[in-house]
């Protein structure tokens, strides 16, 4: 998928609204666009991801109504469209996705997709992470099946990497309503700033964690860019690969294992719906807590703990620190 800022794809008759402009892609937790939810401008947006949903809203406001395509607590990286969830991509004027290869899926689904649109890839200039210091030599099982083209495409779990996702989609968003231009540009600063407090807050929270005891074990690797921010070291990953879809081998888990009796890990974290049964076999064999309830590919449901982009990192920190302090 190519990494530009903005693929325009779409002419946007923004005055007539044309419903039969048919698109390529479009998410939604609804069926169709819910007619008494239309903002100032009535194109219709739609992000793939719900943490995605609520950064582009933030930078929309109240002129444009943003719809998601994965509803909540779904693995993107395992995602496979309906045909109507197909439909809503058609529908679609403008799709905002995570891009650096997060939805694989979802070249194949545009290439079928009749119509145009724009896309903003929201990651689009951000840097991918190389291995810190010790992560190659500890990880060297991993490195023998992780294909050498395979990046991080997590970014979004450092909230300093949020900010250049809200100056694309504002970016995106200008193009294809000029006229909102004000609104874009000032929301974006408004959550731009909440962006920085947020960081401000994990950086103090994360003080109650000694260093020695900042070491990170996932269910795969995802927390790359968390771990750079804020000073851990990633020792392993039960899952060898930057995508949920896969699986270790017996080598890699003994491996594993040893690792974290090695380095004296307390805690394995994993993400709201992995299966914890491997996990749960190394706990028993290292004695190490097992956490199993972070949001970090979905947002929870809006009466859970993590409803919004802002709640999901502060409640992944407090269960950080409740983990390892």
């Amino acid at each position: 998928m190519k990494r530009s800022v903005i693929i325009c794809l779409l002419f946007l008759i923004a005055a007539i609204g044309i419903s039969g402009c048919q698109s390529k892609n479009t998410p939604s937790l609804n069926a169709a666009p819910n007619e008494d939810r239309i903002g100032a401008s009535n194109l219709r947006v739609l992000a793939v991801e719900t943490f995605l949903a609520d950064i582009a809203q933030n930078v929309a406001g109240d002129r444009l109504i943003v719809e998601t395509l994965l509803p909540p607590e779904i693995d993107p990286h395992t995602f496979e469209p309906t045909p109507k969830d197909v439909a809503k991509i058609a529908s679609s004027q403008i799709l905002i996705l995570n891009g650096a290869g997060f939805e694989e899926w979802l070249t194949q689904t545009i290439e079928g997709v009749s119509g145009e649109r724009m896309i903003i890839e929201a990651s689009s200039g951000l840097m991918p992470r190389r291995a810190q210091e010790g992560e190659k030599s500890d990880n060297s099982l991993q490195e023998e099946t992780q294909p050498a083209h395979e990046i991080d495409p997590h970014f979004w779990l450092d909230p300093i990497n949020v900010i250049k996702y809200v100056e694309n989609i504002r970016d995106g968003l200008i193009a294809a309503d000029p006229a909102g231009k004000d609104i874009y540009t000032q929301n974006a600063q408004a959550y731009i700033a909440q962006l920085k407090e947020l960081d401000s807050w994990i950086q103090q929270q994360l003080s109650a964690i000694p260093k020695v005891r900042r070491l990170i074990v996932t269910n795969h690797e995802s927390f790359g860019y968390f771990a750079d921010r804020y000073g851990f070291k990633i020792i392993g990953a039960i899952i060898p690969s930057v995508s949920a879809d896969a699986a270790p081998s017996a080598q890699q888990m003994v491996k594993l294992v040893e690792q974290i009796r090695e380095n004296h890990v307390i805690a394995i974290f994993l993400e709201t719906g992995s299966n914890p049964q491997l996990a749960q076999q190394i706990a028993r064999e290292t004695g190490v807590t097992v956490v199993t309830d972070l949001y970090t590919h979905s947002l929870s449901a809006p009466d859970g703990p993590a409803p919004t982009y802002l709640d999901m990192m502060r409640y992944n920190t407090l269960n950080l620190v409740n983990a390892l302090r």
